[in-house]
């Protein structure tokens, strides 16, 4: 018996059998034939590949397919005719051939395995089921994207790396067992459970059972740390599948999950957040974490702007290995600031106190989260250029006990979330009190993440500002799924003994730089050709 299994949900397993007959042809029996189960990306079947003939192959579908012992060294396996249209298609069925019985019960035991342990479609579970229809997580995320989401979360050094986020780990633990009443005796359901940590937590702060449902091949692993932990694990099962696909045997009183990405919405797990509320979660139920937060406001940051607009240089060489490169410049200058920069940054950057999107995840439709739209206003506290929009996020456990916040906030101790920076590619030029207004336009893409439209413009201030003209504009395109990681940059200050954590923006004192006098020459002409005045500050 040959036995390999890959990476990233690719398995097989080999058996060598005497030979096969088909029943519904004749009853001529084959040359020795390599029986084969294998499973790729949702597909398990059974093949029977003979070692004469490579094109001879007979496929079985392991969901649909039963095993029958007819003797010590014979059995047959039946294929059932398609549920979705038995009047024009038929059940089939070969007779296999073993060499000694060891050969046969081995052979009998691995069908069993694979059919409880593979074929996650329709299979019958420990405490739950997957759905027979498609998947709704299938329609609207890409194949190539859920491969690599599901093999990143199948390691466990991510896991890891997202568990030594203490901040992120404390958090859970404390809202969890600071709200214990609202755990004892209760049915949880653990969305994208992972290593299984959070159903531990809920089982020691008292859960009746907890359902930890994980899609990856880190499900495997939760099951080992469970079973390593029995007081708490004989209340846990663990389930291998979508909660998208996943059936329950039970309501669940309180649902628990990490589903928060970069930016609060990144990888799209807040919409299978929602997709589990619906299917389990009991009228007025808990949901932990209960509401998120997206905070936005505008920032200068000269050296990361150059930063960013240095990269493409190199793109104007004209003479590189003989090679004129300058024309894609100015498409690598578009590159570059395409991409958000993930990085923890100093508060003091921020030139306007933040505005806040709430999303409401007990109330929230998935559908929501397609995309979503949000007006800009802010008032400048300085006089300065703004080179873009900053955003971070938090989380609320609205526990009935207490209620506890988990913040990604600049100044704030750092996560692995770090905090996110839309640069636009064209900064804008404001002054104290000036307005600045505009959009972020968020759309979901079947790569699990946003396109982020951000617009950003400097309304008219001073004498005539009523008038509500804009003086000038900066849009830019993101895609939320390319970062650029800057974490290796200096991180964000601390926060002094008297600041409270809400209060990020302090009265500044920046002034706008005379980096340019043909730059308030244009700004001065352009306040003329408005009818307002420039005022000195």
């Amino acid at each position: 018996m040959d036995v390999s299994a890959g990476q990233n949900k690719q398995k097989e397993q080999d058996f060598l059998v005497a030979s096969i007959s088909q029943l519904s042809i004749s009853n001529s029996t084959s040359p020795r034939v390599i029986a084969k189960f294998h499973y790729d990306y949702g597909v398990a079947e059974l093949r029977f590949d003979p070692e004469s003939d490579p094109n001879g192959s007979v496929h079985f579908d392991l969901h649909a397919s039963r095993l029958f012992k007819l003797s010590p060294f014979q059995s047959v396996c039946i294929s059932e005719a398609s549920e979705m249209d038995k009047e024009k298609s038929y059940s089939r069925g070969i007779s296999i051939q073993f060499r000694n019985e060891e050969e046969s019960r081995n052979f009998h035991c691995a069908f069993e395995q694979w059919k409880k342990e593979v074929v996650v479609q329709g299979s019958n579970l420990p405490n739950g089921t997957v759905s027979l229809s498609k998947s709704k997580f299938d329609d609207k995320i890409e194949a190539s994207s859920a491969k690599m989401y599901f093999h990143y979360y199948g390691q466990l050094l991510h896991q890891q790396n997202m568990m030594q986020d203490y901040v992120r780990t404390g958090s859970y633990y404390a809202a969890v067992m600071e709200n214990r009443v609202d755990f004892v005796g209760r049915v949880v359901v653990d969305v994208g459970a992972g290593s299984g940590i959070l159903s531990l937590f809920a089982a020691q702060a008292g859960a009746r059972h907890v359902y930890a449902v994980e899609a990856s091949e880190m499900a495997e692993y939760a099951r080992k740390l469970i079973a390593g932990n029995p007081s708490l694990g004989q209340r846990i099962t663990v389930i291998k599948g979508k909660v998208e696909d996943v059936e329950l045997p039970e309501k669940a009183d309180i649902l628990i999950s990490e589903p928060m990405g970069t930016l609060l919405v990144n990888e799209r797990m807040l919409e299978s957040y929602i997709i589990a509320r619906d299917r389990f979660l009991v009228p007025n139920g808990k949901m932990f974490p209960t509401i998120g937060r997206i905070h936005m406001a505008p920032f200068s940051d000269e050296y990361l702007y150059m930063e960013i607009a240095n990269k493409a240089l190199f793109w104007q060489q004209q003479n590189y290995y003989g090679v004129n490169m300058a024309p894609l410049q100015s498409t690598a200058f578009q590159g570059y600031f395409s991409q958000p920069v993930v990085d923890a940054f100093d508060p003091r950057l921020l030139v306007a106190p933040a505005i806040s999107h709430v999303i409401d995840f007990t109330s929230t439709k998935e559908e929501d989260l397609y995309e979503i739209d949000i007006p800009l206003k802010f008032v400048s506290s300085v006089g300065t250029r703004v080179h873009g929009l900053a955003c971070w996020f938090d989380v609320l456990f609205n526990g009935s006990t207490v209620q506890r916040w988990l913040t990604t906030a600049p100044g704030a101790p750092t996560t692995h979330w770090y905090q996110l920076r839309c640069v636009l590619a064209q900064p804008i030029y404001v002054m104290p009190g000036q307005e600045i207004v505009g959009r972020l336009h968020m759309v979901s893409h079947k790569a699990q993440s946003y396109t982020l439209h951000l617009t950003l413009s400097a309304k008219m201030w001073g004498p005539g500002a009523e008038l509500g003209g804009i003086l000038q504009t900066s849009s830019g395109k993101l895609d939320l799924k390319e970062p650029y990681y800057r974490m290796s940059q200096p991180q964000a200050y601390p926060l002094t003994q008297d600041q409270q954590p809400n209060q990020l923006l302090q009265t500044q004192d920046m002034q706008l730089q005379p980096q340019d006098e043909e730059v308030s020459d244009l700004m001065q002409q352009a306040l003329q050709d408005s009818g307002a005045e420039l005022h000195s500050f």
